[in-house]
């Protein structure tokens, strides 16, 4: 079959390079020109996903994938159209449907009768069929279920390990109507290999929820438990500090009774998903009060490290500190929702110097952020905010001048540190 997906980001471009990977024809739309146009050259437009530079190239040399900029006219030519556009949300968790309405209308524009259209997006409970249906409808003249299938099926990946994200979970669906659930568990089955998963409850595949807005809250359920989780776990850590207790040997003795699966306590949650979709949620359920406080717990733990720090330091006005990381998490380079922002927001606050190194960027690129680089400036203390495998071997001759170090991931090994007091979350 030909497919056309819809945005060649960090998941969807993925998401393409598996489909052409089956032997399906597979075309790319993207508003990005530059985007498009690496594409079509097999090469990917941004770094860190593990195998698909040489899946991509593979893909488009055997003709498999090719990339646009003209969405209508790649949904035209398509059997099924699978829709990886950014939904963004402000602090309140209200959506912004700019790009979302824009992608819908332009599919629309070139919908044919029998093709199945699929969302990915992370989305509100209820968008699916409340939004996207009649703008589907009223945009292309046909009628969902009849004419054309349309489900919801969240994307449940990480960047960096998409592929193999892809096998592990089961691809869960759900249609507007029967019809268009069997078409979209057939499509699925198609173009997706699953891992042996003897732990699950059911084998491993393609998972019918039902309706579209279970498949919508099922995606939204399983990232706002890990958020609320972590908003415990530092609700635990800053409790331990207050009786000099360590957090990590509690949660693992916790952990050890099979119905306790405690998360770990850190100076940020950062990323396209935990910050976000817990906010989502709340758009839906507003009178949810264990996500609501889970969410400000954990937003607020930038400045409790940098508290720690003050603590331990004393008055930093004036002071360089060095911040340790600008990516999300460890292992990415990707800054979304990161908590390097927060920190040094709350340095700044407190009078300090903030400057910020990152070996996956260089300084230019993180002055692009809006952040200091440290090119070599005095820095007195430091705060790791994010897990890079770097900074598990830091010595005391990597920070000179460095007296005391937060470590809001727990990564350094303080024998290593020498004389540099370390200071962790929970500890």
């Amino acid at each position: 079959m030909t497919i056309c997906v819809v945005a060649l980001g960090k998941i969807g471009l993925p998401l393409a390079v598996q489909f052409a990977s089956k032997g399906h024809r597979v075309i790319g739309a993207d508003v990005d020109q530059r985007v498009v146009d690496l594409v079509n050259a097999g090469t990917e437009p941004f770094p860190g996903e593990f195998e698909l530079d040489v899946k991509l190239k593979q893909a488009v040399d055997d003709g498999l994938l090719t990339a646009t900029t003209d969405t209508a006219a790649a949904v035209s030519e398509s059997d099924a159209v699978v829709i990886v556009v950014p939904l963004f949300v402000d602090a309140e968790g209200i959506p912004d449907w700019g790009w979302m309405d824009a992608a819908t209308k332009a599919i629309a524009a070139g919908l044919k009768p029998g093709t199945l259209v699929s969302y990915e997006t992370t989305l509100p409970v209820g968008t699916t069929r409340d939004r996207w249906l009649p703008m589907l409808e009223e945009g292309s003249g046909l009628k969902a279920g009849e004419d054309f299938s349309l489900a919801f099926s969240p994307e449940r990946v990480l960047t960096g390990r998409v592929f193999a994200d892809l096998r592990r979970y089961p691809k869960l669906v759900g249609g507007v109507d029967e019809a268009s659930a069997e078409a979209a568990i057939e499509f699925y089955t198609s173009i997706l290999d699953f891992d042996d998963r003897p732990d699950l409850p059911r084998p491993n595949g393609v998972w019918d929820l039902g309706s579209s807005e279970a498949s919508e809250l099922a995606k939204l359920a399983e990232t706002t438990y890990r958020d609320v989780n972590i908003g415990l776990a530092n609700q635990f850590a800053r409790y331990a500090d207050t009786i000099d207790i360590d957090i990590l040997k509690v949660i693992e003795a916790s952990n050890s009774q099979p119905y306790s699966h405690i998360h770990q306590p850190g100076i940020a949650v950062g990323g396209h998903c935990i910050p976000i979709y817990p906010r989502i949620y709340l758009w839906n359920d507003p009178t949810a009060t264990v996500v609501r406080a889970a969410r400000e717990a954990n937003a607020a733990m930038p400045d409790y490290a940098v508290d720690l720090l003050a603590a331990a330091y004393g008055d930093l006005t004036g002071v360089g500190v060095l911040v340790l990381g600008a990516s999300y998490r460890g292992g990415v380079k990707e800054t979304a929702f990161s908590g390097v922002f927060d920190t040094v927001k709350a340095l700044k606050d407190r009078g300090a110097t903030a400057y910020v190194s990152d070996p996956m960027y260089t300084p230019e690129e993180i002055e692009h952020l809006g952040l200091v680089p440290h090119r070599g400036e005095e820095t007195l203390a430091a705060v790791i905010q994010a897990d890079h495998a770097e900074y598990a071997n830091l010595v005391e001759g990597d920070l000179p001048g460095v007296t005391v170090l937060v470590d809001g991931r727990r990564i350094t090994d303080s024998a290593r540190l020498g004389r540099i007091r370390r200071i962790v979350i929970g500890g």
